[in-house]
């Protein structure tokens, strides 16, 4: 076969592929599902001549980024701009990682953005050699791609996994976040918040705003932004929070900037990512404008599927990504706090909160259930269709090592535990309206049980 006629068909092969068979594709590229580096994404954006004319906010954190993301991109959008947001991993969806003032990429568009990729990936354009990478990767470049083509004035980007290595980091930002630093990935960010504050701070730049939301930094995350002589803005020193009777205050050098209602994504915690958002937003206002009254707005209208998100209320059906001890801890409070503002009801007692719980086998496991485990009152066990899930009888070791009396039951999927859970509170003859059911332990987790609530046509939520 002629190189010509090769190339002719390769491009058919292309262009006739959807959006399934693009990311069945890209999940073959690389050998390993994470490979650390940035010169093989710098080569292809050379290839692609990918210079984006847009401003960039990265984020990166152990906790806490989808929802400073999502702030950041409602407050451009209530500002009147163009936005694009990039985040990870999806729920249901992988349009939701793509998306443009708040709407999914469609399948059409992210298909164009994979051609891209792809030809500058294989060098077809230049007769270069092919360049192997990661499914992440080849994600991240075609966002950014996308965004190109859709014109946008900023792009909120979250990291994947650290900082330092990671693909989003191989754009230059206009300021970069870092909202918490705790024990995660330490198979590939190190075993101490040290050395993860180290490589999470590698997203810091030269004379740009560097804004941290962790209450209690590592040194090593100060001592880099220093370093490269970044522009570091840190919580509780040059920007703060405090609560009032209406909402919240968002305080710079301990004077009010800006009064504001309490975001609408549920937890004290919010106030942390809320404050990042908003600082981020201040470094680029002379570039950028924002007024107080889309602040405002973007408080109020938020959305983020996962983060302690209230799917109904008889019962009490709460989904959360949470799954490591940092989140998990962040958790039991919302639940803690749930349950006081209950007991504030006359006569009305807390009620009795089941979890639905399945993680992944190279997360901290123990950890988690020891943060949550005196919020808990039943056990709801399952196994996630992934090839690192933990298997059953695993998880339920570690609930039963770390809470002797735990009350357990044991599932194949956090669907049919979901269901389950539903139908016992529902025949229970103590039923009370404060009864919860807590989905939590992973995105797989979560999205498990939101698949069953979407496709289940006789559902009540």
């Amino acid at each position: 076969m002629s190189e010509d006629l090769a190339s002719k068909n390769l491009a058919s092969n292309m262009a006739q592929r959807n959006l399934a068979a693009w990311l069945t594709h890209i999940e073959q590229l690389h050998p390993k599902a994470i490979a650390m580096g940035l010169e093989r994404v710098q080569q292809v954006i050379q290839r692609l001549a990918l210079k984006p004319n847009f401003k960039i906010i990265t984020v990166a954190g152990t906790n806490g980024k989808g929802s400073t993301c999502a702030m950041l991109a409602e407050i451009y959008k209530q500002a009147g701009y163009q936005v694009g947001c990039y985040t990870s991993p999806h729920l249901l969806r992988y349009n939701e990682r793509v998306r443009v003032n708040g709407e999914e990429a469609s399948d059409q568009h992210l298909c164009a953005a994979f051609i891209a990729v792809e030809q500058a990936r294989l060098g077809l354009n230049n007769n270069a050699e092919e360049v192997a990478l990661t499914y992440f990767e080849v994600g991240t470049l075609a966002a950014i791609w996308h965004f190109a083509q859709a014109g946008i004035d900023i792009a909120v980007l979250e990291i994947g996994l650290g900082g330092r290595l990671d693909a989003v980091n191989a754009f230059e930002p206009d300021c970069a976040v870092v909202t918490s630093v705790d024990l995660d990935h330490q198979e590939f960010l190190g075993d101490t918040r040290e050395k993860i504050g180290a490589e999470k701070a590698g997203v810091y730049r030269h004379a740009v705003a560097a804004i941290c939301g962790d209450l209690n930094p590592p040194a090593s995350l100060i001592a880099y932004a220093h370093t490269v002589g970044a522009d570091f803005k840190c919580i509780q020193h040059a920007f703060d929070f405090e609560t009032t009777s209406s909402g919240w205050n968002y305080l710079v050098n301990q004077k009010v900037r800006y009064s504001l209602p309490l975001p609408a994504l549920e937890g004290s915690y919010q106030l942390m990512n809320a404050s990042c958002a908003i600082a981020a937003v201040e470094s680029l206002q002379s570039v950028l404008p924002v007024t107080s009254q889309s602040i405002a707005n973007a408080m109020a209208e938020v959305k983020l599927a996962g983060r302690f998100q209230t799917v109904s209320k008889s019962p009490w059906l709460i989904l959360d990504v949470a799954h490591n001890p940092h989140a998990a801890e962040a958790l039991a409070r919302n639940l803690k706090a749930h349950i006081v503002q209950s007991q504030n009801k006359a006569g009305i007692k807390s009620g009795k909160t089941i979890a639905v719980f399945a993680m992944l086998a190279d997360k901290d496991i123990k950890g988690v259930v020891n943060a949550v485990k005196d919020e808990i009152d039943f056990w709801y066990i399952a196994g996630i269709d992934h090839n690192r899930s933990t298997p059953v009888d695993t998880l339920v070791k570690v609930v039963l090592d770390t809470v002797p009396l735990a009350k357990i039951k044991r599932f194949d999927s956090a669907a049919i535990a979901c269901k389950q859970a539903c139908i016992d509170i529902e025949v229970c003859i103590d039923r009370n309206e404060n009864d919860k059911i807590v989905v939590f332990g992973s995105f797989f987790t979560v999205s498990s049980v939101m698949q069953y609530l979407n496709d289940d046509t006789n559902t009540h939520f």
